[in-house]
């Protein structure tokens, strides 16, 4: 018989219509099957089902009294009057066409074919995995809806409509097949997934209780494994007689009244534990995705109750999946507990409040594949996805470009940061040492930018693309909510950890918006979890070091609002020093006006606004490259030796440069190396490689340069006249002035020029007693002396002369920190106008500084 969508009632109990034609009379009876020669023995019981027995092993009974039956037709009469079944977990009822559809499913697994296998089973795919059972030790077998759907579509639609009706017999079914396959004996849970629709968390009402349904989500809390009594048995604790076993409707439920006749205990009962069944239990929060949440709503949550294999099949920060039933239990107490009794003017009664929870049969993490190998991902590819990403990955240098291109392509410009973002989301290797330590190979990126530089854009584009990613503002994060706080469960009462942003987004990114705004208490709390990448926690008793395995993005405004070239990266950015060297890249997005730059912004902008989705056509779509970056993850490359010396090389390159300037936005570190280290394995896979070669170093020394060191040493712009003259009053003492000239000195070379020539003019005080200083061009043949080795030919040499003059000129007519004096002896007029004038530092200049 094939059930239809609409399964029919259950049959009525043969019972309950003895009960209300009336009791046969009992001497009648057996007066009756004497002189049939009917004789009650163990045997002819074992053919019949007594009314208090059980389907599977009925009661056996011998020759009955009259007064024996006529005490069991009242006990029957008692229990038809108080609304008794004859005995727990006992059903009279006979769901005809649930047994239909028990068939039907039996037939599934034993007959559906799928890919082809070279065992026994071949095509067989389901009495495979029932066989597998045996040896994996599993009590699982995971059904796909479409197969059912392909099978009998009539049956899939009941089974979405009666799901809690059909789901004992669909374990039935399939513990009959897993005997059948020689898995092994034992109860079997099916696990069905792979539906159509998924419903949003916020759609779910009570219309859908006990069907098949699918939802998905953040899960955001996570409980331990419990023990959960899935069927109970029994011993009164009057006459000792064992009851049961009873299954558990979603609350602790005891039988309703002991088998004995004579007992009648309704009260009192002893849970028998060796006796009982048990099943692994988890609770799952699970929140809406951010996407999903109205104008103005609250998120909202939805406890999830996984059992036997699929717990701790995903942890806090997952966006999962999940299949199975909605089911209504009471609301009040803790976990499963009845409701609480509410006092109303007639008496205690019970509320009639509920509440909702989701039963799943199935649980998967959205992008959970990311940790797999290469060729376990391309095993789960269609044949069309893996000739497009192969033929990603054999353009080379033309793929990176194209990759660049293809990220954020609503975002006009910014080729520098979406190449960070790029090897962000692609990341390094981590790796672990010998003793246990952890190199992290996580990037993380700053953005630091004047207003309407699209830097929240960034943000918001990373947040949506990677399938775990978290997005928070630093001003309204706490410490706790970026890394983890302890809560008191409402349920249990006990303490519990409850994952911050860092923790959601682990092997992740967490993006960070108004980073700048956050308080320093704030900002120390994620110096751990940014370079450790762990985070320990020591409250209300609990000690545990909680993994934070995630990137950071972050976005930052300067201190003035906009950037000011005049400063240090370190001036115009209220980070402190830890912070910033925690970051691999700074990214420094000016709003600088262009004619040509500005009307190409505004074109693109009024496009995207008129066209929408028809006005950039990216060279890879969302789908292909998020396919190309779970793939590319999966890559593991090695240095080289030739790639390795270009490392150390390049950091000991830095170092000079960076110990050159007197004061430095950003001192170079052995972080930064470990920068250069990870952003050369990032650049190894863009471009599908598993060797990194000097080509990916240098690309990787071009960024750390381009997004730390440029920014820091901005050029200094300095007028100078056409004969170099150094006495300003002279200057402006003469008729016709000179017409000037802007020349423009980068801000190495000029901080590296006005140190060595403080130094020198310093040493020169110190040295001579009357202070008379050091003349101008001294000063200058000194400097261009020690600057001897590093000049190829005369070109750089007149250069450097005049670079030496106009650093003089700066810091003496715009600085002040030299003093130009000025003799009153006419024999020294000549002297002083040939050698120049003297020069000496200002009384109050720190040469520190």
């Amino acid at each position: 018989m094939a059930p239809s969508s609409e399964l029919p009632p259950p049959a009525t109990s043969s019972l309950g219509l003895r009960m209300r034609s009336g009791a046969m009379d009992s001497e009648t009876s057996v007066r009756r099957r004497i002189a049939e020669g009917d004789t009650w023995s163990a045997d002819a019981g074992t053919q019949a089902q007594s009314d208090l027995g059980t389907r599977d092993e009925p009661r056996a009974r011998g020759v009955q009294t009259t007064s024996e039956e006529v005490q069991e037709d009242r006990t029957r009469r008692l229990r038809d009057r108080l609304g008794l079944v004859p005995r727990e977990g006992q059903s009279k009822v006979r769901d005809e066409a649930a047994e239909a559809f028990m068939v039907i499913f039996e037939t599934f697994l034993q007959r559906f074919e799928g890919e082809q296998g070279s065992d026994e089973w071949g095509a067989r795919v389901y009495m495979r995995q029932l066989a597998q059972l045996r040896s994996d030790e599993g009590a699982t077998v995971y059904v796909d809806f479409g197969h059912v759907m392909a099978h009998d579509e009539r049956a899939a639609q009941a089974l979405v409509e009666n799901y809690l009706r059909l789901e004992p017999y669909m374990a039935r079914a399939a513990a009959r097949a897993r005997t059948k396959a020689g898995g092994g004996s034992g109860d079997v849970t099916v696990s069905v997934h792979g539906l159509p629709a998924q419903q949003r968390i916020r759609e779910l009402r009570s219309d859908r209780i006990g069907q098949l349904s699918g939802v998905s989500g953040t899960v955001t809390r996570t409980s331990e494994v419990r023990p959960e009594l899935v069927s109970g048995v029994f011993r009164c604790a009057e006459c000792a007689a064992e009851v049961g076993p009873v299954e558990q409707q979603f609350q602790y439920t005891e039988p309703g009244v002991c088998d004995n006749p004579v007992c009648q205990n309704r009260t009192v009962w002893t849970l028998v534990v060796e006796r009982s069944k048990f099943a692994d239990w988890q609770r799952i929060r699970v929140q809406e995705s951010a996407s999903e949440i109205p104008a103005g709503s609250m998120p909202r949550t939805l406890d999830v109750i996984v059992r036997g294999d699929l717990v701790e099949r995903v942890k806090p920060g997952d966006r999962a999946q999940f299949t199975g039933s909605l089911v209504a239990i009471p609301d009040g107490g803790a976990g499963l507990a009845p409701a609480v009794a509410a006092q109303t003017g007639r008496g205690d009664a019970r509320e009639l409040a509920f509440r909702l929870a989701f039963v799943a049969c199935h649980a998967s993490a959205a992008g959970s594949d990311d940790e797999l190998g290469r060729d376990a991902m391309l095993a789960k590819m269609t044949r069309a996805e893996r000739e497009e990403l192969a033929a990603m990955g054999a353009g080379g240098a033309r793929t990176y470009a194209q990759l660049v291109a293809s990220l954020a392509p609503t975002v006009f410009g910014h080729e520098e940061v979406k190449r960070g973002l790029l090897l962000q989301m692609l990341g390094g290797v981590h790796k672990r040492t010998r003793e246990g330590m952890r190199l992290r190979g996580d990037i993380n990126v700053c953005v630091v930018g004047d207003p309407g530089t699209a830097k929240s854009q960034f943000l918001k584009y990373v947040a949506g693309f990677l399938p775990r990613a978290v997005f928070t503002s630093g001003k309204a994060s706490s410490a706790a909510g970026l890394t983890a706080s302890v809560v008191k469960d409402d349920e249990t009462g006990e303490f519990t950890i409850e994952a911050g942003a860092l923790m959601l987004a682990d092997h992740g990114v967490c993006c960070i918006d108004e980073f700048d705004k956050m308080d320093i208490v704030d900002q120390v709390a994620i110096h751990e979890a940014m370079e450790q990448q762990t985070i320990s926690i020591a409250k209300a008793g609990i000690h545990a070091t909680l993994n934070a395995r995630c990137s950071i993005l972050a976005a930052a405004n300067p201190v003035g609002g906009r950037y000011d070239r005049r400063l240090t990266l370190r001036q115009n950015v209220a980070m402190s020093a830890p912070i910033m060297s925690r970051f691999d890249l700074f990214f420094v997005v000016l709003d600088d006006a262009s004619e040509t730059s500005d009307y190409n912004t505004a074109r693109h902008i009024v496009s995207v606004h008129q066209l929408r989705d028809a006005a950039v056509t990216p060279p890879f779509g969302p789908a292909a490259l998020r396919r190309f970056v779970r793939f590319a993850r999966a890559i593991q490359p090695t240095l080289r030796e030739d790639s390795a010396r270009l490392l150390w090389q390049s950091y000991r390159n830095l170092r000079q440069d960076d110990a050159g300037t007197g004061r430095s936005a950003y001192r170079i570190t052995v972080r930064q190396l470990e920068s250069l280290i990870r952003l050369s394995e990032a650049l190894a896979r863009a471009h599908c490689a598993d060797i990194i070669t000097p080509d990916h170093v240098r690309e990787a020394v071009r960024l750390l340069r381009r997004s730390i060191v440029h920014v820091e040493m901005d050029d200094i712009e300095v007028q100078a006249d056409a004969e170099d003259a150094m006495d300003a009053t002279s200057a402006l003492e003469a008729d016709e002035p000179e017409p000037t000239r802007a020349i423009n000195i980068k801000r190495d070379d000029f901080e590296r020029i006005r140190a060595m020539l403080a130094m020198h003019l310093h040493e020169a005080s110190t040295r001579s007693e009357d202070d008379e200083g050091v003349r101008r061009e001294d000063l200058v043949e000194w400097y261009l002396s020690q600057r001897e080795d590093a000049l190829a030919d005369e070109e750089a040499f007149a250069r450097e002369d005049q670079h030496a003059r106009m650093v003089i000129k700066y810091m003496s007519t715009v600085e002040g920190c030299v003093i130009a004096l000025r003799t009153t002896a006419d024999e020294e007029e000549e002297a002083e106008h040939a050698r120049g004038p003297l020069l000496m530092l200002h009384p109050n200049f720190s040469i520190s500084s």
